[in-house]
């Protein structure tokens, strides 16, 4: 699956929400709506999946769910908050610990512009560690995918170490260079 375009799909759709809803709904009407246009646009989505722990060996069901899987690769965490707390982020970090993912997105909905409300996350997970042969090129074109026309803030996990990545993006004036300068 082409997680460039998962994770363009997954921007593109929320802010086409945000844009015809506005602030000030419930979580469950932002993510309903989510996951109609994502399916319009031929993905598959799961909404409120149960994510069963496994702890000392013994799978435990409880209670965890993670509000949106797109395409199985891609995590969504929707909020409608004031603003985003660090446990926000640590949850949806945690999600993709445990269910092997890389990629995931934090949108909180309560925003005037969703682009300062949408906050990539991308996980080295260990299971999947990034190929020397893939190099930066490779990730460049998954950041290109999410950060076309906006200023966003990424966090990387890479070996335990945080990286935090200022991405500024205007690929329609730059073809991408304005993306290889910042990182």
């Amino acid at each position: 699956m082409d997680i460039e375009a998962i994770a363009k799909d997954v921007v593109d759709a929320a802010i086409h929400v945000h844009r015809a809803l506005g602030p000030g709904l419930l979580e469950s009407a932002y993510q309903a709506c989510m996951a109609h246009d994502l399916r319009k646009r031929g993905r598959r989505v799961e909404c409120e999946v149960l994510l069963p722990l496994e702890y000392d060996g013994v799978k435990i069901d409880a209670g965890c769910r993670l509000d949106m899987g797109v395409d199985g690769v891609v995590l969504v965490e929707n909020e409608v908050v004031e603003a985003l707390l660090p446990v926000h982020q640590a949850q949806l970090i945690t999600y993709l610990k445990l269910t092997g993912l890389s990629l995931g997105f934090l949108i909180n909905w309560n925003v005037t512009l969703l682009r300062d409300g949408i906050k990539p996350v991308v996980l080295n997970h260990p299971s999947r560690p990034m190929s020397h042969h893939a190099g930066p090129k490779s990730w460049l074109r998954v950041l290109r995918a999410f950060a076309v026309g906006c200023f966003h803030r990424l966090l990387l996990l890479l070996d335990g170490f945080w990286i935090q990545v200022h991405v500024e993006v205007l690929l329609r004036h730059s073809g991408g260079h304005t993306l290889r300068r910042h990182l």
